[in-house]
Formats: structure tokens, C-alpha cells, sequence
């Protein structure tokens, strides 16, 4: 059997009594960082007097899963106990698994998913932003243009947007809403169950002004409320292939709206 299992993500605490469990009984560990799964294994022993012992332990991550299901034996999911663990909170949630599940459900291995810690949700609750619907986007690419286009759709969104942030980017995350919508609002929390976890909440412009000021160390999470335009009919891609304007201007149009390439776009229109 083999069970997703979610890790603290600050506070100890937030460890489930079943996630102990099923620890206490699992004989192989899939995880992320071998090193990172054994110190919080040491820790949790300490903390709730446990005697966790797996007898194996495998790294998967996004640059060894091919080279991992080559050469992992797929039936020791079913004759012993397997855990899968990220570094912290939930896994497949921009962190390493679903390489994993889509290997279960391939393979027909039995697996199962437990509940616990996940910064995400914890951050749309705490936001007072959200109602029903949000989009997640995690981490946003990290410079040029592809960050620019990002950021841009996230502020063009009709629902709510969560964005997971480094502590070297989080500033000019939010220089950037600014100088695009400087009163759109803001909520941003970082440290999340920790003992320094700090909540932000105001327009793009306000919540500049509290960072400039503030310790910024921590993993960062976002939310940026919804489009104020969100209501208007949108653009469509059928639109602006009947518009009467030259191929290569309505190739770069299309280019913006889809994010194809317009070179691509235009040859195609041409043929």
C-alpha cells in the first residue's frame, strides 16, 4: 500500500495522528529530500516519544523520476508499507507526487492520500478575499518576460489568485501589481504555523509600504483578489480572427491572447 502523506510545514504540531501511525508502521519512505525526511523523522520521535523506523528510504523528485521507476521494484507497494513525503505540506501541491500517483493509477497500485498541513488553503482562509472559487498558480517563473506574462494574468483573472513566493522575490512581486494596479488588494503571509508568522493585508501600494519594512524571511503566500473587470465579456480568439486587419497584426493579437508563437500564428494563416 502506499500512502501521500502530508508534512508540517512549520509547526510540529500540525502532524495528524494518523500520518503518526501510519509512520509508525511504514517500512519504506519515497521523499523528496532523504536528508530533510530523517531529521523530521528524528524530530517527531523526539516530540511524541515514537519509535519511527523505516527500513528504507528513496529520493524522487522532478530530476530523477525516470531514472527512479526504472529501477524501483513496483511490487513492494504491494507486499509492504510505502509512504510518500515532501519536504513540507501536501504533496503534488507544488511540491514532487504526481509522477507517483500517475505511476499508481498506471501500475493499478492501491495508494491513498491523508489530510493535513497545506499553506494554500491555509492562506485562502486567512485572506478574507476569497468566497467560493480561486485559481492556484503556485511559484511564478522567476524573471522575464514568461514572469511579466504571469503576473499579468493573474491580475486579469476572474476568481481570485493564490501565488506561492520566495522571500527574494516577494518584493518586486508586489512593486510589480503596483506600477500594473496599484489599489488592487493584497493579502500575503509568510511563515506560515511558524513561531514568526506574519499576515499582510491592503491595496498593491500599502502592502508595498509594510514590506519595505518588514523581515521578509520565510516562504511567502498570496492572494490577489479578483479582476475588478472580471464581469465584462472577454475577447475571444474567434474575435480577432474576424477582424479586418492585416495577417501579421492579427498573428500578434492572437500571439498575446493564446501565448503561441506569432510567427507560427501568421505562417499558418497564410498557408
Amino acid at each position: 500500500m502506499l500512502y501521500f502523506l502530508p508534512t508540517p510545514i512549520g509547526n510540529l504540531d500540525d502532524i495528524s495522528k494518523r500520518c503518526l501511525d501510519i509512520l509508525n508502521l511504514c517500512e519504506i519512505v519515497i521523499c523528496e529530500d532523504t536528508r530533510v525526511t530523517k531529521s523530521l523523522i528524528t524530530l517527531l520521535n523526539a516530540k511524541f516519544d515514537k519509535n519511527i523506523a523505516p527500513k528504507e528510504f528513496y529520493s524522487l523528485h522532478t530530476h530523477n523520476e525516470k531514472e527512479f521507476f526504472a529501477k524501483f521494484d513496483k511490487a513492494k507497494f504491494d507486499t509492504q508499507i510505502c509512504v510518500y513525503a515532501s519536504d513540507a505540506g501536501m504533496p503534488c501541491i507544488s511540491d514532487p507526487g504526481v509522477s507517483l500517483v500517475q505511476f499508481a493509477q498506471q501500475n493499478e497500485i492501491k495508494y491513498e492520500v491523508l489530510s493535513g498541513a497545506n499553506a494554500l488553503l491555509l492562506a485562502v482562509a486567512a485572506s478574507g478575499i476569497v468566497q467560493k472559487e480561486f485559481s492556484f498558480l503556485g511559484f511564478l517563473p522567476n524573471t522575464g518576460k514568461e514572469r511579466s506574462q504571469a503576473i499579468q494574468n493573474a491580475l486579469n483573472s476572474a476568481y481570485p489568485v493564490v501565488i506561492y513566493e520566495s522571500p527574494k522575490r516577494i518584493i518586486s512581486l508586489i512593486e510589480a501589481i503596483c506600477k500594473l494596479e496599484a489599489d488592487r488588494k493584497i493579502f500575503a503571509i509568510k511563515e506560515a504555523t511558524k513561531k514568526f508568522e506574519t499576515k499582510f493585508s491592503g491595496s498593491a501600494t500599502n502592502l508595498l509600504t509594510q514590506l519595505e519594512s518588514a523581515n521578509l524571511n520565510g516562504e511567502w503566500c498570496v492572494v490577489v483578489d479578483k479582476s475588478p473587470n472580471s464581469g465584462f465579456e472577454r475577447i475571444s480568439k474567434s474575435d480577432i480572427e474576424e477582424l479586418e486587419i492585416p495577417p501579421k497584426q492579427k498573428a500578434k493579437l492572437l500571439a498575446k491572447l493564446t501565448g503561441e508563437n506569432p510567427k507560427k500564428i501568421y505562417e499558418n494563416m497564410i498557408k
